[in-house]
């Protein structure tokens, strides 16, 4: 197959760090436009008249932020192959089990946090709006203009970096596709990025604010298996680094 060819790999840890960045700088990317146009219409299909409204703003949502919880996964996994590439095995393997617990811990409480607020806030979203007709107002004054354009565009840039992130890691090394784990994650990221693109495309602008939270507290549960997966699999590199210290320290 090859040896690993250093460069392609960098590039996709590069790669990865920036779909990452992305996602966490979603809610300073998108959102934020003034929606008091759009809340005095849809007050007036409504039939009722709000008046002059100013101030209102479109909400950036949770959704493309959630999905960093599941791509954080793929920067460790590409930065733990990067590190073999300054570490020799053995100290490698004496860290990385540990390394990857504690990553572990902090992804399950990141994520756990992550979807009792969105949780929360989904169900405040559909039971204002079901409230009509003030509540449903107020449901519009907050999150009733999602911005559908510019999320799709921060959507397909990430979408476009994961590609990339893949290919890279494909090209630094061939063997990869063996590595089951990898291609599972993979595939993951690139099927959650669909399936929110998907969710804003599908129902009205007003309800998008509910099918993107949704979207958060299902990146939210597979964050949290892959938490476990992560947490699970640390264990056998954990008991094997002690034995390996172990040993060596026996006289």
């Amino acid at each position: 197959m090859g040896e690993l060819r250093k460069p392609f790999l960098l590039l996709a840890l590069l790669a990865v760090a920036l779909v990452v960045a992305l996602e966490l700088g979603a809610a300073l990317l998108t959102g934020g436009g003034d929606a008091g146009g759009a809340l005095r219409d849809s007050a007036g299909q409504l039939g009722v008249d709000v008046g002059d409204v100013g101030g209102v703003t479109e909400p950036a949502g949770r959704g493309t932020g959630a999905l960093a919880l599941i791509d954080v996964v793929a920067l460790w996994t590409t930065g733990l192959f990067c590190l073999s590439l300054v570490l020799p095995d053995r100290v490698q393997g004496r860290i990385q089990g540990v390394a990857t617990l504690i990553f572990s811990v902090l992804l399950l409480l990141g994520s756990v946090v992550l979807l009792v607020v969105a949780f929360v806030e989904l169900t405040v979203m559909v039971s204002l709006f079901l409230a009509a007709p003030f509540g449903t107002l107020a449901y519009l004054a907050v999150w009733g203009f999602f911005p559908v354009g510019d999320a799709a565009v921060l959507l397909g840039l990430i979408l476009l970096l994961k590609l990339v992130w893949a290919g890279l890691l494909i090209l630094a090394q061939p063997r990869f596709l063996q590595n089951k784990g990898l291609v599972l994650l993979m595939l993951t990221t690139l099927l959650c990025t669909v399936v929110l693109e998907f969710l804003h495309r599908l129902v009205p602008t007003i309800l998008v604010s509910i099918t993107d939270d949704l979207g958060a507290v299902l990146f939210a549960v597979v964050a949290i298996v892959w938490g476990l997966i992560l947490l699970i699999g640390s264990i056998p590199a954990i008991v094997k680094a002690v034995r390996a210290t172990a040993t060596t320290s026996q006289p």
